[in-house]
């Protein structure tokens, strides 16, 4: 089980530098992800992350190929893998952990390969118009469950997942044993030529 942690107050998030992994974190992530793959265990990753994190020091630690190492590994990992977004996922950040045969969304999660406010600076230079560029993005889950680049939306309790943890966890729970069942008896060739079908069609238009 591997995951992002955001943090729930103000030092627990500084502490978690706001759930922007550094490169380190994703070579953890990997060699975790190598652990299972030996022993043959499913992988389950949690994403919620705006993004890698940006600094100069992740730059001079190679932090671009350590999110583009672990994309291409997770596209040949001989396990099942089932991803879940739980609450943001953005950009390169997130597919760093986020390359799957099972992709779930909570329901009120947002994924997307930039933030609607950085979206907007760029194409109207002014982030104001972030809703508009949240509806053009399509981050939701109803959205991106349409366009099929995820496979499962997992239903969250009123009011959001916070405001009844046991119930959200049952609920996912559910979600994820569904989930892994779909893929867990597929022979490992055919489990990796669909899971590198998949990520070969991110961006694609038709």
């Amino acid at each position: 089980v591997i995951g992002h942690q955001r943090g729930s107050d103000a030092k627990e998030r500084t502490l978690r530098n706001f759930g922007m992994p550094r490169p380190e974190g994703y070579r953890k992530a990997l060699r975790l992800m190598k652990t299972a793959e030996k022993f043959g265990l499913p992988v389950f990753t949690f994403i919620d992350t705006m993004g890698a994190y940006p600094g100069i020091g992740a730059e001079e630690r190679s932090q671009s190929e350590a999110i583009g190492r672990n994309i291409f590994e997770m596209a040949q990992l001989e396990v099942p893998i089932v991803a879940t977004v739980i609450g943001e996922g953005g950009s390169g950040g997130a597919l760093a952990i986020g390359v799957a045969d099972q992709v779930l969304m909570l329901q009120f999660a947002a994924y997307s390969v930039i933030s609607p406010e950085g979206c907007a600076s760029i194409l109207w230079k002014s982030s104001e118009r972030a809703s508009d560029a949240a509806d053009a993005l399509g981050i939701t889950a109803h959205r991106l469950k349409a366009l099929g680049l995820i496979d499962k939306i997992v239903s969250e309790p009123v009011g959001g997942a916070h405001r009844d943890p046991k119930q959200m966890a049952s609920n996912l729970k559910r979600a994820l044993s569904d989930a892994l069942r779909q893929v867990s008896d597929l022979k490992t060739r055919e489990l990796l030529d669909r899971r590198y079908e998949r990520v070969q069609a991110y961006g694609r238009f038709s």
